[in-house]
């Protein structure tokens, strides 16, 4: 489900290029070791992307070893058997590319764009560490310092650097959504290489991964480079873990009190909510964005513009594989109590419970979503990654063509119901994030 903001003066540009002619084109097929491949064919520029999705994230991970997927993140440039500790970035950057990685709740991300001469260096590098990473005390060592640097930067030293975390804590109890990707520093210290190793070796194997190749190049020789250096990765022998855990109905508001070294004092509302791909998910989503995206967006204008009770508020939704949360915050300004500011944003909520959404607020929600889709559909990175998410995610990849007619088809009587529905005190949990008190 995306959520791409562009002006409309980029439409413009955009639209003829992506849309001309129809559906974004794209073959898929699963080789005999489960892998699946999803081909995209583009000659628009002379540059291809490579990525990998393995369907592993911070929900597959054990309660006492969180924050495993998002090491391997860090772990997978680390080299292998025959490319050189090091090497890994040098060899992409040193022939023109780019490349990155991401750690979600659900999934680990690898992707690379290089110039289209060189799909077979990037097609050759991700099978590398797909079948050979080097899983040694050397680079383990060497990631556990970089990832407890990263959280000392990205949470500890960051305002408001552990609201999210605080969030999760609180709004799942049972369901492994309950803490993030980052993990605890101590459970990585605490880990031996074997543990390392047995998790390498269930979920970073062909029948967990999607290859994914955009951009200029012919599907012939493609193929035959995807034959060469993965169809010989044998399949994983272990049944690849999900989550079963069902986090429970809520039937009474919980509240939260959290102090960090912050100057302005946050109340954030976090609501339960069904999983991505759900009517009800693609109406909380437009829903969000009437809340919160733009000036003319309600707790925007409401709250920091009329009331002047917050220098910033807005609402997004959390979409995830398994049933998530929508999250409402507000910063209070200076002067203005956490209590006085959880009241302007409750009379927000409220008010959209009651008596639902405009025509010109459905008309604006909508153009937001479809310049989102243009925009995001217009890079070859957009549209690797879109197709992956969509065969993982959904078991329908065509998704990338049809998935902005579920959103044009809700209704104000559809964002009427979930609001009147998941807006609900019973549902939800309410965060003081607060300045800590001096000693």
């Amino acid at each position: 489900m995306k959520k791409w903001m562009l002006s409309l003066s980029a439409i413009a540009a955009f639209t003829s290029s992506v849309f001309a002619g129809g559906n974004i084109k794209f073959s898929e097929y699963d080789l005999p070791n489960g892998l699946h491949v999803i081909l995209h064919e583009d000659h628009t520029t002379p540059s291809v992307v490579v990525s990998v999705l393995y369907h592993v994230g911070s929900k597959n991970e054990d309660p006492q070893r969180t924050g495993f997927a998002h090491f391997f993140e860090h772990l997978m440039f680390e080299g292998s058997d025959n490319i050189k500790r090091g090497e890994y970035m040098k060899l992409v950057e040193s022939n023109g590319g780019v490349l990155n990685a991401n750690t979600s709740w659900d999934r680990t991300y690898y992707f690379q764009q290089m110039p289209s001469n060189q799909l077979e260096l990037a097609l050759w590098m991700e099978a590398e560490r797909m079948a050979h990473l080097n899983v040694d005390s050397t680079g383990i060592e060497t990631q556990r310092k970089v990832v407890k640097e990263e959280k000392k930067m990205r949470y500890e030293n960051t305002p408001y650097g552990h609201l999210i975390e605080q969030v999760c804590a609180g709004s799942f109890k049972v369901h492994p959504y309950r803490w993030t990707p980052i993990g605890e520093a101590q459970y990585i210290d605490q880990a031996k290489y074997g543990e390392f190793m047995d998790f390498y070796k269930l979920f970073y194997v062909p029948n967990n991964a999607t290859l994914t190749i955009a951009g200029d190049f012919t599907p012939a020789q493609a193929k035959a480079f995807v034959e060469k250096y993965y169809g010989y990765i044998p399949k994983g022998t272990q049944a690849i873990p999900r989550p079963s855990e069902k986090e429970p109905r809520w039937t009474a508001e919980e509240r939260k009190t959290y102090y960090d070294k912050v100057q302005l004092p946050g109340v954030i509302f976090s609501y339960h909510t069904p999983e991505q791909g759900t009517t009800d998910a693609y109406a909380l989503e437009m829903l969000g964005n009437v809340l919160s995206n733009g000036k003319s967006s309600r707790l925007q204008k409401v709250i920091v513009d009329e009331k002047q009770m917050a220098v910033q508020a807005g609402a997004f939704p959390m979409p995830m594989e398994d049933p998530g949360i929508t999250m409402m915050y507000g910063i209070a300004n200076q002067g203005v109590s956490e209590v006085d500011l959880e009241t302007a944003m409750d009379e927000v909520v409220n008010d959209v419970v009651k008596n639902g959404i405009t025509d010109e607020e459905l008309q604006k929600v909508k153009n937001q979503i479809e310049n989102g889709f243009v925009n995001q559909n217009a890079r070859l990175m957009g549209v690797a990654e879109n197709l992956a998410n969509y065969h993982v995610y959904f078991q329908n990849t065509d998704l990338i063509n049809t998935e902005l007619d579920r959103y044009m088809k809700v209704t104000k009587a559809d964002i009427a119901r979930v609001a009147q529905q998941y807006l609900k005190k019973e549902n939800r949990l309410v965060l003081y994030y607060l300045p800590k008190k001096e000693n």
